[in-house]
């Protein structure tokens, strides 16, 4: 994205003498620091944090976590980290949750890659001297543990593949476990976290051509319980996470009161990776740019960080 390349002479060291200047005396430089910050990628971000602590012999996440407050604060603490640490962080953060948040656990298993949450759980692993495992068993029961833990563990092969009589009778077997009021849970788990996305793809787009219906459809007349909730995200951040994510983004401003924490999170994560395609869904099932909504829902410096984010500045 053009608004996440830096300039071609940037120097971490004149980056985070300019930081240091932002956040010095009375109030911080808003302005400034997401001028820099919201401007550089993540390899550069590190490149200043690291030039940041060898000049001031201190951390600028922390830095900026005491001189900046509220949503823009919470945004740009996320956004500054390392992807992997980021997702542990939100992690963690669903987990300490009182109700738990388990469709970010959902999130972040089912559409990393599986490399990538390997990484994840390893960065959870340092950062909380916990395993992700360990954390989702001890707060969840029964089959949604099965499942959130199925989730987390898996490392799934990426591979292009399919086999057509596998997904054939797989899309059988989940057809099968739905239907039947006594559900084959067990089933249904193995293979959600056992397949590789492009085998599960298959799956359920045989499931749609046998049955007339999608499997996350299906899904949702047959029960609203967290474990049902969980295979409905997990099956959509499978099968679409584009799509999915349009529908939080939607969702998260639709709210009484917008709901900061999940647009934060979208944007944040998916701003270096896929977010132009999101905007594009987004248009498509809003007739709305997703900056004008940002816009409309947010204020002050949160969202001129978010407008940055999604290169598009006022």
């Amino acid at each position: 994205m053009a608004s996440l390349m830096a300039p071609s002479k940037h120097s971490p060291v004149e980056d985070a003498e300019a930081l240091q200047r932002a956040v010095k005396g009375w109030g911080a430089d808003e302005k400034a620091i997401i001028a820099i910050l919201g401007h550089r990628n993540g390899t550069q971000r590190t490149q200043i944090r690291q030039a940041y602590y060898d000049l001031y012999q201190e951390d600028l996440i922390k830095r900026l976590e005491s001189e900046l407050s509220g949503d823009f604060e919470r945004a740009m603490y996320r956004w500054i980290l390392e992807p992997a640490e980021r997702e542990a962080l939100l992690a963690n953060i669903a987990l300490k949750n009182a109700n738990m948040n388990y469709h970010v656990i959902v999130e972040i298993s089912c559409v990393s890659s599986p490399d990538e949450l390997f990484i994840v759980r390893r960065a959870y692993h340092n950062r909380y001297k916990r395993s992700m495992e360990e954390v989702v068993a001890t707060n969840t029961t029964g089959h949604l543990r099965q499942l959130l833990v199925g989730l987390v563990s898996s490392f799934r092969y990426g591979g292009s593949e399919v086999n057509a009589s596998l997904a054939q009778s797989e899309a059988d077997i989940l057809h099968e476990a739905i239907k039947n009021k006594n559900h084959n849970h067990e089933e249904v788990i193995r293979i959600l976290t056992t397949r590789s996305k492009t085998q599960l793809v298959a799956t359920f787009n045989c499931y749609r051509h046998d049955h007339g219906i999608a499997i996350t459809k299906k899904l949702l007349d047959e029960g609203s319980d967290d474990f049902h909730k969980a295979l409905r995200i997990a099956i959509s951040c499978i099968n679409d996470h584009k799509k999915y994510y349009e529908k939080v983004l939607r969702n998260a401003m639709e709210t009484v009161g917008t709901d900061e924490d999940a647009l934060t999170r979208v944007i944040v994560t998916r701003a270096e990776k896929d977010l132009e395609d999101i905007k594009k869904v987004y248009y498509k099932r809003n007739s709305v740019h997703l900056e004008h909504a940002v816009a409309k829902k947010t204020s002050g410096d949160y969202k001129k960080f978010l407008l940055t984010l999604m290169a598009k500045e006022e």
